[in-house]
């Protein structure tokens, strides 16, 4: 099973930026996506998760209302549209699967699979 993410750069506050997570080697469709972030010196977080047949998406409090978490079943793929971005988003973005029914889709311990990761940085 592979988690390949993509699309992170550099973008300046206020802008927007997506990133992709590509998955491969199994059926997902019994898997849930989730998007996590972590900044230099700080801990992992949660910033939002998608069923990967749709529905149930949550996000994190820090990220409602700008940022839009969706995806391709067609192409595999997870989405993440980033709007309205902040210095305080700059960190890396990792995407996760795990197995409905499993742990608290905020938990990273609940993640079965983790993609390698792609950096945005918001210059301020």
């Amino acid at each position: 099973v592979q988690l390949q993410a993509s699309g992170g750069g550099v973008v300046q506050t206020g802008g927007s930026l997506r990133i992709s997570c590509a998955a491969s080697g199994r059926t997902f469709s019994s898997y849930s996506t989730g998007w996590f972030r972590q900044a230099p010196g700080k801990e992992r977080e949660f910033v939002a998760s998608i069923r990967w047949m749709g529905g149930n998406i949550l996000y994190a409090a820090s990220v409602k209302g700008r940022f839009t978490v969706s995806r391709d079943n067609s192409k595999n793929t997870v989405y993440l549209q980033m709007n309205d971005l902040k210095p305080e988003d700059t960190a890396r973005y990792y995407c996760a699967a795990r197995s409905l029914g499993g742990g608290p889709a905020g938990a990273p311990g609940s993640y079965d699979y983790w993609g390698q990761g792609t950096l945005v940085t918001v210059s301020s």
